[in-house]
C-alpha cells in the first residue's frame, strides 16, 4: 500500500473510530473518578483535595513517561514559556473551583459551571474568529437549560462567592480553549504537550496546597487502606487528563463541554439509582432535556462530515 493510501485509511480510521473512542474513554474515566474520589473523600476521610490533585499530576507524568518509554509517542522539546499560561490556568482552575465550593452553595456552584459552554462560545467568537450557526447555539442553550433544571437547587449568592465563581468560570474557559490551541500552535500531539504540562502544573501547585488544604492534620490521618483508593483515583486521573487533551485536540472545547454535561447527567442518574438520591420531576426533566441537547448537538456536528462523503 502506498504512503498516500495508508494515510487515507489512517484518516478514515481516525474519523470513524478514534474520536468516539476518545469520547468514551473520557466519559468512563471521568464518571469513574467522580465516584472514586467520593470514596477517597467520604469513606476514607481524605480531605486534602488540592494535595490529591498534585498526586494525580505526578501519576499522570509517570504514566506518560512509561508510555514514552514504550514508544507510544516521541519526546518533543517545547518552549516552556509558551505553555506556562496553560499550566497557570490549570492551577487557577483547580484553586478557584475549590474556593468556589467553599464560598458558594452547591446549587450556585453548579449554576456557574453550566455557564462554561456559552462563555466559551462567546470567547471563541470574539477573540478566535470562530463562528457558530444558530442551530448549534440553540442546542447548547437547550443543554445548559437541562443541566440547570437537573442540578440547581438554589441560587443563593454572596459578593465574595460570586466574584470567586466568575473568576473560576473565566479561568476554566481559557484553560479548555488553550488545551486545543496550544496543540496546534506548538505542532505537538496531546501526549507531547501533557508530558510537559503535568509536572510544571504540579510544581506550581506546591505553594497552593498549604493555602487550600489543612496539612496540619495530615499526620493524624491513619487510614492506610485508602492508599489503594487513592492509587485507583490517580490512575483514573491519568486517563481523564489524557482523554481531555485527546478530545479537545481532535474536536473542540465546545464539544468537550457538551460531553461534560452528558457525563454530569449520567452521574446524576447513577446517583439516583446507586445511592438512592432524592429524585423529583425536576431532576428527571432536567436529565431528559440535557440528553436532548447533547444528541441534537451531536447530530448537528456529524452532518457536515456526512455531507462531504
Amino acid at each position: 500500500m502506498s504512503h498516500d493510501a495508508s494515510g487515507v485509511v489512517e484518516s478514515e480510521f481516525a474519523t470513524k473510530f478514534r474520536v468516539p473512542f476518545y469520547l468514551a474513554l473520557n466519559a468512563c474515566s471521568s464518571i469513574g473518578i467522580v465516584f472514586s474520589n467520593k470514596v477517597v473523600f467520604q469513606v476514607y476521610n481524605f480531605k486534602y483535595g488540592t494535595l490529591l490533585t498534585f498526586i494525580h499530576f505526578i501519576f499522570t507524568f509517570v504514566g506518560l513517561e512509561i508510555c514514552r518509554q514504550c514508544g507510544m509517542f516521541e519526546l518533543k522539546r517545547i518552549d516552556l514559556k509558551k505553555i506556562l499560561p496553560l499550566c497557570v490556568s490549570f492551577c487557577g482552575f483547580v484553586a478557584l473551583t475549590n474556593l468556589s465550593l467553599v464560598y458558594n452553595s452547591v446549587g450556585f456552584y453548579q449554576l456557574m459551571k453550566v455557564l462554561t459552554t456559552p462563555i466559551i462560545v462567546v470567547i471563541q467568537t470574539l477573540f478566535y474568529n470562530e463562528t457558530f450557526p444558530t442551530n448549534i447555539k440553540l442546542s447548547l442553550a437547550l443543554t445548559c437549560v437541562g443541566v440547570a433544571i437537573a442540578t440547581v437547587t438554589d441560587s443563593e449568592a454572596n459578593l465574595i462567592g460570586t466574584l470567586v465563581a466568575i473568576s473560576a468560570l473565566l479561568v476554566t474557559c481559557m484553560y479548555q480553549i488553550w488545551v486545543g490551541t496550544k496543540q496546534k500552535e506548538l505542532e505537538c500531539n496531546s501526549y507531547q504537550l501533557l508530558y510537559w504540562q503535568a509536572p510544571i502544573s504540579a510544581v506550581i501547585l506546591v505553594p497552593i496546597i498549604p493555602l487550600l488544604d489543612d496539612l496540619s492534620t495530615l499526620s493524624e490521618w491513619p487510614n492506610s487502606d485508602a492508599v489503594t483508593a487513592i492509587i485507583i483515583s490517580s490512575l483514573l486521573a491519568f486517563l481523564v487528563n489524557i482523554s481531555i487533551f485527546l478530545v479537545i485536540g481532535k474536536t473542540s472545547p465546545v464539544t468537550y463541554n457538551v460531553l461534560g454535561h452528558f457525563k454530569l447527567t449520567i452521574i446524576l442518574t447513577l446517583g439516583f439509582v446507586v445511592f438512592n438520591a432524592h429524585v423529583d420531576y425536576r431532576n428527571i426533566a432536567g436529565v431528559l432535556v440535557t440528553l436532548s441537547g447533547v444528541f441534537w448537538y451531536t447530530h448537528i456536528k456529524t452532518q457536515p462530515a456526512a455531507s462531504k462523503k
